[in-house]
């Protein structure tokens, strides 16, 4: 029996296990959104977790802490400039997993992890692209219709290349080809 074995072995080694789950940790990080196995998902949440507990706390000590754990420096960088600060005020339950259905090759469970306040920064770039303001048509634009001018014969026979032979059908050798025949 597993009894207080909660490790998700993934079927993978230690070292193996550990390193992809560091760099699924680093990539939800830098895209904010991750596509993975739903298995995988479930494995990287609780260390994803403690990363932005650690960020949050924000001393030396926590920073490298999640530098060992994480062993890339952007990341670690990210994570307490920007994922820690939006992330305060929660006590816990910072991402969210979303299933996706089976995927076609191996119907393996897909979903997608992401920070659960990641919508308030999809909405804050939304915002951003809307406040700059458009170019303004002038009035004598708007009234004029573009008329575009046709091509003189000359521009015509340039642009219109001459029609080249067709290409002949090749002959398919073996095709139809009898046992007494040679090649």
């Amino acid at each position: 029996m597993r009894h207080q074995k909660k490790t998700i072995k993934l079927g993978r080694t230690a070292e193996h296990r550990k390193a992809l789950l560091a760099n699924q940790v680093c990539s939800l990080i830098e895209h904010q959104r991750i596509k993975t196995t739903l298995a995988k998902a479930k494995a990287v949440r609780p260390l994803a977790e403690r990363m932005v507990t650690l960020g949050k706390n924000g001393s030396i000590h926590a920073r490298r802490t999640a530098l060992a754990a994480l062993r890339q420096k952007n990341a670690v960088k990210k994570l307490f400039d920007d994922i820690a600060p939006r992330s305060a005020e929660r006590n816990g339950g910072y991402t969210r997993i979303v299933k996706l259905g089976q995927r076609k090759s191996d119907s393996a469970s897909m979903a997608f992890i992401e920070w659960v306040d990641m919508a308030e920064v999809v909405e804050k770039k939304a915002k951003r692209k809307e406040t700059q303001p458009k170019p303004r048509e002038t009035e004598a634009e708007r009234e004029e219709p573009r008329v575009e001018e046709s091509p003189t014969e000359e521009e015509k026979t340039a642009e219109t290349p001459t029609p080249a032979e067709e290409p002949k059908p090749k002959k398919r050798r073996w095709f139809g080809r009898t046992s007494g025949e040679k090649k």
